[in-house]
Parts: structure tokens; C-alpha cells; sequence
């Protein structure tokens, strides 16, 4: 989503606190900023906090080459105070004067065009795309194509509310009237009519098939070995559906589930959608298997029904970072514990005695380590293991001990097994279970 922001706009304002400094969010919008090669205007906000201290933000800032002009740089670093609205005419200054010297204009007379930067489906109002119109000027009435959706504009909706008639470049607006739900990050254009408007649409929506499909059949060779992986062992898949509020929470989280996947384990995302969550998808999840994500969104009635009915899990989130955490939980469970052996001790046998009730107990002399109750034991003979199981009992004498050092004699019999012989070795060890990790 930051990505997004940085490739549709001209000019990057940094907001970094000036009592928290720069953040890992701050180096983020820093990196994205830099790949779209957007220009940034720092602004050091919350001076009007205890502790704030603008130059500790912009010495932290050298770190990540941005260089201030009061360092000896050429970036603008204004310090302002929100609430306070301190300095705030400095900042617009600032945007205005890198705005002359980038020469950023636009022409208002023609077509409009611009990018989709969020689009959701809303109940009472249908197919919602928040726009930026980056040249031209956009009416209601317009045809326009954004990506593989059309529609008449029906209304338009500025960011305080407002209904507007027009939107000129570089403002933001909500449009109304679309016959579905674009992808955040289409681009938007105003055509002459709703024929040609419509067989844009239709090709992009063919195109889109087919590549998905061709995506499908590609993935079949992989999936196929993923699935053998499974049933060797190998590999394991948690397969997950996403629904969303919005379509950039949608294509954040399945971004952010798919780098989750590692060699053991590998994340799928089955499909990723915006709205609530219906029966389709629960019938999509249980021919899946997958587990569904409803991010800011819950399930219908009906869905609720077949979901207690069926048995699949619906799990609810509103926080991103609570996702992965838990996503990464279940990729744990799936992933088998290893085993860890650590040797004790070996006894040979140097007696066999047949006692009635017992069976055979074998007269032992402890030559290395210690052997001791409840730890698992192997019968070597010739160097070669013949069975591997417990202790049935561990005797000196006529007691029962819990353990015998080294250099001494003791009696031990196995549980369910009685095939034991002179010069045989017990060998005495213990399996310790390691923690899974991804």
C-alpha cells in the first residue's frame, strides 16, 4: 500500500514524531519513496511534546541517506505541530516550492485519467473506487474504464464528504456507478462511449482469464510435487481464503501470507476477495480445505450455518500483524517434531535367568554410563539392533532401583519381549522431543 502511494504521487511528505524518531514504518515509506524516485519533503511533527528533538530525527535520517538542508543536504525538513498547527504554512511553502522547481502541472481540459487507489464493495451503495485523477478533469456522466470494469459516473464524492460535480488533477474522489469492483492500483481512463467502454472491459476480463488460467496450469507441476511432498513428509500446505473491507487490505494480507511460506511449510492463498463473507466461499473452503481470513468483515447468516455445519474455521481479524502471528502458530502445528536421542549408558549381558511370571530377566553388568528406569533400551546383538522398546523392570539384588552406575551388576527385563542371550548388549538411551520450527 505504501509502495502504491509513492508510485502515484510527486511529491513524498515524510511525517516522522519527533519524540519517536525514525521507525521501522519511517524506513519503510523511505525505501518506497526512493524505488518510485519521488522526491521527499521531511516533516517533524509533535514539537510541541516534552522530549521532542528534531535534530536527533534528522541526524537518524543520515542513516538512511536522506540529508536535510540544515545538514548540508537538499531535502526540506520543516518541523510543525499538528494540533497546535505550528509551522503548517511553512510545510505548504515548501510543497509549493518543490512543486515550481519539479514544474508540476497539469492539463484541467482534457479526459480525465488517473489511478484507482482503493475500491471496496459498499452495501448501500454499490462498487466504490477512491481515485486520483492525475490529468484531465472527471464529471459526472463520464464513461470510464478502470481496469477491467466500466461504468457511467454517478456520482462523485470528494474526501471531507462532499458531493462534487468535478474532480481536476490531482484530487481525490470517490466514484460511484461502476459495474464492479476494480483492483487498487488500476489505472482509470475516460472514454467517448459506453460501447467502447464495454469492449475494453470485456478484453481485459478475457485477458485476465486466460492468465490466471495459464497461471493455474503452470502451478499444476508444482502443486502436484507439493502434494507428494505432503504425503512424503516432505512438505506441508496451509491453504487460506481471504475477504477484506477493502481491496488493498486484501492485497496487503495476501502479500503478507505468501512471504510466510518457507520450505517446510507453504502458505496458498485459494482466492482473495473484498466484501462479506458468503456460502460461495465457504463451498470454495471446504473443497480447499482452506482456513478463512475475514479481515474487517464478518460472514452472512447462511455462511455462519454451513460453517458451524461443516466444520470450518472462520477466524475474524483487524489487525495485519495479528494475522501473520497466527498464520505463522498454525504453520508450526503443521510442521512435525524432531526427535533428539542422547545416549546414556550400555549394560552387556552376561546371564539369562527364567522367572515364572516374569519371563526372562537378563543378569547385566554396567560397562558404561548408567542405565536407568523408564528410559528407552535396545538389545543389540553382534553390533546389530533385534528390538527396541522399555524397561519392564531394573533390579539390585531383589529391589527395584531407578538407576545403576557404572561397573555394577543388576537384573533387567523388557517389556513384551523375551528373546535375550549371553554377550548381548543393552544399550540405554533417552528421546528428547525438539521444538518444530518453521
Amino acid at each position: 500500500m505504501r509502495a502504491r502511494g509513492a508510485k502515484v504521487t510527486d511529491i513524498v511528505v515524510l511525517v516522522v514524531a519527533a519524540d519517536d524518531g525514525v521507525m521501522p514504518q519511517t524506513k519503510e515509506a523511505i525505501a518506497h519513496a526512493k524505488l518510485a524516485g519521488v522526491p521527499i519533503i521531511v516533516a517533524i511533527n509533535k514539537m510541541d511534546k516534552a522530549g521532542a528533538d528534531p535534530n536527533a530525527v534528522r541526524n537518524e535520517l543520515l542513516r538512511d541517506e536522506i540529508q536535510v538542508e540544515q545538514l548540508g543536504g537538499d531535502v526540506q525538513s520543516i518541523e510543525v505541530s499538528a494540533t497546535q498547527k505550528t509551522n503548517l504554512d511553512k510545510l505548504e511553502e515548501a510543497i509549493l516550492l518543490q512543486a515550481e522547481l519539479l514544474d508540476l502541472k497539469a492539463n484541467p481540459e482534457r479526459p480525465a485519467d488517473g489511478v484507482v487507489i482503493e475500491a471496496k464493495l459498499d452495501p448501500g451503495r454499490g462498487s466504490v473506487a477512491t481515485v486520483l485523477v492525475q490529468r484531465g478533469t472527471l464529471r459526472v456522466g463520464d464513461v470510464l474504464v478502470a481496469g477491467a470494469v466500466w461504468g457511467r459516473v454517478r456520482r462523485l464524492v470528494d474526501d471531507h464528504g462532499q458531493v462534487v460535480e468535478t474532480a481536476g488533477p490531482a484530487f481525490p474522489v470517490e466514484i460511484l456507478g461502476l459495474d464492479g469492483t476494480p483492483q487498487a492500483g488500476d489505472e482509470f481512463h475516460v472514454v467517448e462511449s459506453e460501447a467502447r467502454a464495454r469492449e475494453i472491459a470485456d478484453f481485459r476480463v478475457r485477458r485476465d482469464r486466460q492468465a490466471q488460467l495459464a497461471r493455474v496450469a503452470g502451478g499444476r507441476g508444482t502443486l502436484e510435487e507439493m502434494m507428494k511432498g505432503i504425503r512424503e513428509g516432505t512438505a506441508k500446505e496451509l491453504p487460506v481464503l481471504i475477504k477484506a473491507d477493502v481491496q488493498g487490505s486484501a492485497e496487503a494480507l495476501a502479500g503478507a501470507i505468501s512471504r510466510l511460506s518457507t520450505e517446510k511449510v507453504a502458505t496458498r492463498v485459494v482466492l482473495s476477495g473484498v466484501g462479506g463473507i458468503s456460502e460461495a466461499d465457504l463451498t470454495l473452503a471446504k473443497a480447499s480445505g482452506a482456513l478463512i481470513i475475514g479481515f474487517n468483515v464478518r460472514a452472512n447468516p447462511q455462511a455462519r450455518e454451513i460453517a458451524k455445519r461443516d466444520k470450518i474455521d472462520i477466524r475474524y481479524y483487524s489487525i495485519i500483524y495479528k494475522v501473520t502471528e497466527d498464520i505463522e502458530a498454525l504453520m508450526l502445528g503443521l510442521v512435525d517434531p524432531t526427535y533428539k536421542e542422547t545416549f546414556i549408558g550400555n549394560a552387556q549381558i552376561r546371564e539369562v535367568f527364567r522367572i515364572t511370571k516374569v519371563g526372562n530377566v537378563a543378569g547385566c553388568m554396567v560397562t558404561e554410563g548408567m542405565v536407568k528406569r523408564g528410559a528407552k533400551v535396545r538389545l543389540l546383538r553382534d553390533n546389530v539392533v533385534i528390538h527396541e522398546g522399555t524397561l519392564k523392570t531394573l533390579r539390585r539384588f531383589k529391589d527395584e532401583v531407578r538407576e545403576v552406575q557404572n561397573g555394577y551388576e543388576c537384573g533387567m527385563a523388557f517389556e513384551n519381549y523375551d528373546d535375550l542371550k549371553v554377550g548381548d548388549v543393552i544399550e540405554c538411551f533417552d528421546v528428547e522431543e525438539v521444538k518444530p520450527s518453521l
